[in-house]
This record gives structure tokens, sequence and C-alpha cells, in this order.
């Protein structure tokens, strides 16, 4: 018998295992893997800075002059949650040694990082008409976000590879600015919004619903009514409220979907504590003086995360429908591209642009559709009956 199978493992990993063993959670996760590697590394990918030029014999790199700290810690963050995947370390050493990292590329890059405010896209393709490099590597796609115009007075839409020169895969918007760059760089905005708004209704919700389940009572009381207070916020108007008066920033809607979004946490969480309190090493822990934040969150908080994680598959997708929402009606974030911005760019002018829509409507469909396929199979790892069922109907 090997050291593996000898160890015990806890309920949330063996759902995890179950769940992703089928093949509809592994395209799923796939899909998402991919969005998260093009949303990290996303100006190596899709740039009108050159990779690396020779010029007169020497060689640089321009695009790490205009990297970002932001560009450094998900690249980081990326590499390092990567490498650790197959690691054989608790979840929890995994988690901390990532955002770790990230923290320390975050602190370094706004120390030594400090790339322009205004970015001429103009010279280094004025470099390239007189034959200033010798060579140069360009980015899969050669175009910025934010490069507008680059047809030289040419503003009008065009569709894809509508024309040789310059090449366009997914066609150009109505300022000019190459559309699959555009989806490229909007996949980070978002997986941020889904990542970081989940994750902070996750934190809340555990901590709160933990305190619930675990304690009963008045405290249940008091928390349940706090729970259905949240519950009838209207988070849609609330996010136009919120737009209206502070702005279109990315990192507000975040904060209000993340807080007010804690609260199926929290009553699954409850719900799971309710029945874990009473188990024999739950008791066994109470009597042998362990501090409470162990108790919850060391012994308990494993056996009980399974079903926060399924909600927390169907959150994520939730919050990018809703930041895409906004941005279709043209209140989400300005500073970023936006999948739903460009749709709504198709729906404005009198000519229906499809590739406008297809192309990142397409994006959040799968998207939303892979978290979709990840939820389900955590439901049925997480409740067998359903999968049996489902067999039963088959």
């Amino acid at each position: 018998m090997t050291k593996r199978s000898t160890e015990s493992v806890s309920y949330a990993s063996r759902i995890l295992s179950s769940a992703f063993s089928g093949w509809g959670a592994r395209i799923g996760l796939t899909w998402v893997i991919v969005l998260a590697f093009v949303a990290c590394f996303s100006p190596f990918l899709a740039n009108t800075m050159p990779l690396l030029i020779s010029e007169n014999g020497q060689l640089s790199m321009p695009i790490l002059r205009y990297l970002s700290a932001e560009d450094l810690m998900l690249m980081v963050l990326f590499t390092a949650t990567l490498l650790l995947w197959k690691i054989p370390l608790k979840f929890s050493t995994k988690a901390a040694i990532a955002a770790s990292s990230a923290l320390i590329a975050l602190l370094v890059g706004l120390a030594i990082l400090s790339p322009p405010k205004t970015i001429i896209y103009d010279q280094f393709r004025d470099k390239e008409v007189v034959a200033s490099y010798d060579w140069q590597v360009l980015p899969p796609i050669p175009y910025s976000p934010s490069d507008y115009l680059r047809d030289f007075g040419d503003n009008s839409l065009k569709a894809p590879m509508e024309s040789d020169a310059p090449f366009h895969l997914m066609g150009t918007d109505s300022t000019g600015s190459d559309v699959a760059s555009r989806m490229v760089h909007a996949s980070r905005v978002a997986l941020s919004i889904g990542f970081i708004a989940t994750g902070i209704s996750m934190f809340i919700g555990i901590i709160i619903g933990g305190q619930m389940g675990y304690f009963a009572g008045r405290f249940d009381m008091i928390g349940m009514r706090i729970v259905e207070v949240f519950e009838a916020i209207p988070v849609l108007f609330l996010l136009l409220a919120f737009v209206a008066f502070f702005g279109r920033s990315v990192y507000i809607i975040m904060i209000i979907i993340g807080v007010t979004g804690w609260s199926g946490y929290a009553r699954y969480i409850r719900a799971e504590f309710l029945k874990l309190r009473k188990q024999d090493y739950v008791q066994a822990a109470i009597a042998s003086g362990l501090p409470l934040r162990s108790i919850l969150f060391r012994h308990m908080l494993p056996n009980g995360i399974a079903p926060v994680l399924v909600v927390a598959s169907f959150g994520v997708a939730a919050a990018i429908l809703t930041e895409a929402t906004l941005s279709f009606l043209g209140l989400g974030p300005v500073e970023a591209p936006s999948w739903g911005s460009m749709l709504n760019e198709a729906v404005k002018s009198s000519v229906f642009n499809w590739w406008m829509a297809v192309f990142p409507g397409g994006a959040i469909f799968l998207t939303v559709f892979s978290y979709n396929l990840m939820g389900e199979a955590l439901r049925d790892a997480v409740d067998p009956q359903l999968s049996k069922k489902a067999g039963v109907v088959s």
C-alpha cells in the first residue's frame, strides 16, 4: 500500500476528483485555463510593440518598458499556480505560495516599473517603414486594443479578412482598433471580475455562515435575518447607482458584486456546519481545547466546502454576465476593453455588424457554459443521487 493511499483524503478532495473525472468538466476547465493564460499574458499576445528587435546590431525588448505592475503580478500568479498544480502540498499551502508570489511581483512591479501614460504606437510603425530595425519579432496579433485609426483616416468598420494590408483576423470596430486584440485583452476584465468578486463573496459567506452554523441559536437567527436583507438587494440597480455616482470603475463592480453576493455561500456553509458540529471529530477537537479558528477552518471547513464550490462555479458565471450586462448598457469599465461593450457597439449602428456580435457573444457563451459544466459536475459529485437518477432516465 502506497503512502498516498494511507493518507486521509478530505471530502472536498474526493468531490473534486470525482467531478473532474468526466469529459464535460474537463472541457470546461480546459477552456478556463486557456482563457486565464490569454488574460495573464495578453500584452505578449496582442500588442503593437515588438517583442524583440535588433536595431543597429543591438537587441532590445520594447514591450518590457510598457509592462505594468498588474501585468507582472498576473503573469507570476499564473506561472506559480501552474507550477504548484501537481506538487504534493496542501491546498492552503499552494494558495499561500501563489498569493505570496503574486504580492511580491506586484510590489516589485510598483517599485521598478513605470510605463508611460501615453503610448504613441506610430513610433514603432514609422521605424518599420524607414527600415530602422534589422529585424523584429511581433506578437501573434500585432495590434494593441487602444491602437486606434491605424488605417490613417479610414475609421470605418472592416469585416474579418476584408483587406490584406493591414490584415485583421476578426475585423475592426468603429474606431479602427483590431477586434481580435480587444477580445484578448477583454478576457482579463471578464475573468478578474468573476474570480475576485466570487472570492470576496466566498470569504464573507464562509466567515459568517460558518459561525452561524457552529454557534446556532440566537447568532444563527440574527445571521439569517441579515442574509435575507442582502438577498433582497437588487444588485443590478445598486451597480447602476454606484456607477452613476462614482464612475465606471472595474474595481467598484468587483466590490459591489462581491459584497452583495455572499448570502448564498453563507446558507450552504451554515447548513453543512449545522450537520458537522455534532460529529465525533468536532467534539473531540472541542474537548481537546483547540481554538475556535482551528475547529472551524481546519477541521470543519475542508469537509463542508464542497457544496460551496458548486455555488462558486455558478457565481463566477453570474459575475461575468453581470459585467457584460453593464458594459452592454454602456456603463461598464472605460479603462479596459470589455466583451459587453463590444456587443453594444454591434447593435448601436444603423447596420448590424455581425463580427462585433459573434466573437464577443461567443466568448461570453463559452465562458459561462464552461463554468456551468463544472458546476453541474460538482453538483452531481456532491449529490450522487442526481447522477443515479440521470442514469436511470437515460
